[in-house]
């Protein structure tokens, strides 16, 4: 019996295993698949992207590092040129737009479900053995190394570890690197898929047949919470959700998709997604603690990457880029780890390194305190002073026989009767200190 378990462990064994067929997954794999290693890809899904809840756009820079040819071959729906920053108030909103037709463009609107298949067959070409529809159980774990992973159908055997499976890794809390993850570090994200003929889309959004439009969407429903909405444009459909903190939603009692529709009918949203079919609808769990919830992201014989390292730039609307790039790191500190033959935490902390060497660990760091202060002063940034711009918007553009002088010193005066000076003063002070850590 033993030999026999011996012989069914040396069949099973390969030099990395990579658990979750996302961005990150897919990029550690083909990294590795490249240098000629061998790459076994564990996808809980019936195929790469089926279980993916995502806006979304992807980064045109951080993509064409590992799909060269991108442009030309994956499944894309727009180039996006321009990004709308929408303050809903009750009945109103103040829209600020930023528009650029970029001769390279920087970011494409796709839809995952197509977007991830694509990178799923570039990596089998690579070489890469995707494994579908297989729930990895648990790690194996052997003189306190990571040497496989246990599946419902069998156990498999590697030298290296990686782990892409997601904001909620039960595998990465099995081996300590995590703990439980608090409601006020994840967002529960809602999306709804409304179909719509691609010259309505055209025509609402200001837009060519090839370009897309961005809208990100603050207050309205959400005013008070910690959550934003966001609006994409497909070739002929829109994208439509919002993601809220799970602590705001359990203290609150309250639903996401309740919310959800409330944005669908706010009076500058309902024109863009009118006569609209919704064909799809998704929720799905965001990382949102930031640079301070980062847990540990590797050990002997494993690493963590994507969302599973909570990596998420929230208010840059930043994920994907930064999934990929932790793929790749994490693949290229296995083929180092590979070549000396040492799967020892000493070896696999060159993928820490090679993080706090890129952007993300140091734009992380750069908002480090952003999640502080905004779960401090949520109800008050994203609820009274949206509300209080909307006004402002509204006294300077109306005319009602009353001198502008006597407006402006009427709705000077009412900031400082609704929040007084003390609660002033504490929101300046908020933003002061969250300008020193961004700047510092």
């Amino acid at each position: 019996m033993i030999e026999e378990n011996i012989e069914k462990k040396d069949q099973n064994h390969v030099d990395v295993i990579v658990v979750g067929g996302g961005p990150a997954g897919i990029s550690c794999a083909i990294t590795l698949a490249r240098a000629g290693k061998d790459v076994v890809l564990i996808e809980r899904g019936k195929f790469s992207g089926s279980k993916n809840v995502f806006g979304g756009a992807i980064y045109a820079q951080p993509t064409r590092e590992i799909f060269p040819n991108f442009e030309k071959e994956a499944p894309i729906e727009r180039k996006n040129i321009e990004h709308k920053y929408a303050l809903l108030g009750e009945d109103d909103s103040t829209v600020i737009s930023y528009k650029k037709r970029h001769e390279d463009p920087v970011s494409y609107t796709v839809i995952r479900a197509k977007f991830d298949r694509w990178m799923a067959q570039e990596a089998k070409k690579e070489g890469v053995v995707i494994v579908e529809e297989t729930v990895v159980r648990e790690l194996i774990v052997e003189n306190e190394c990571v040497v496989g992973v246990r599946t419902e159908l069998e156990d498999y055997y590697c030298n290296i570890v990686v782990l892409a499976d997601g904001v909620n890794s039960l595998l990465a809390k099995q081996i300590g690197l995590r703990g439980d993850i608090e409601p006020e570090d994840v967002a529960v994200s809602v999306k709804e898929v409304i179909k719509l003929d691609k010259e309505k889309i055209n025509d609402r959004f200001l837009i060519n047949d090839d370009e897309g439009c961005i809208y990100e969407l603050f207050g309205g429903p959400m005013l008070g919470m910690l959550g934003l909405g966001f609006i994409y444009t497909n070739e002929n459909s829109i994208s439509i959700g919002l993601g809220i903190t799970l602590n705001e939603l359990v203290e609150r009692k309250i639903k996401p998709y309740e919310i959800l529709d409330k944005v669908k009918s706010h009076p500058t949203i309902a024109p863009l997604i009118k006569d609209g079919e919704v064909i799809e609808y998704s929720a799905h769990l965001i990382p949102e603690g930031g640079f301070k919830k980062v847990p540990i992201l590797y050990g002997a014989g494993v690493m963590v990457c994507g969302d599973a390292a909570m990596f998420v730039n929230n208010l840059h609307w930043e994920g994907t880029n930064l999934a990929m790039i932790s793929g790749k790191l994490a693949g290229e500190t296995a083929i180092i780890a590979l070549g000396r033959e040492d799967y020892s935490e000493n070896t696999l902390a060159k993928y820490q390194e090679k993080l706090e060497e890129s952007f993300i660990m140091k734009d992380l760091r750069t908002y480090r305190d952003l999640m502080d202060v905004m779960h401090d002063k949520s109800e008050d940034f994203l609820g009274y002073y949206p509300k209080k711009i909307n006004s402002f918007f509204e006294m300077f553009t109306s005319v009602n026989g009353i001198p502008k002088k006597d407006l402006y010193w009427k709705f000077i005066k009412s900031i400082f009767k609704d929040r007084g000076l003390s609660a002033l003063f504490s929101d300046f002070t908020s933003i002061i200190k969250l300008l020193w850590s961004i700047l510092r």
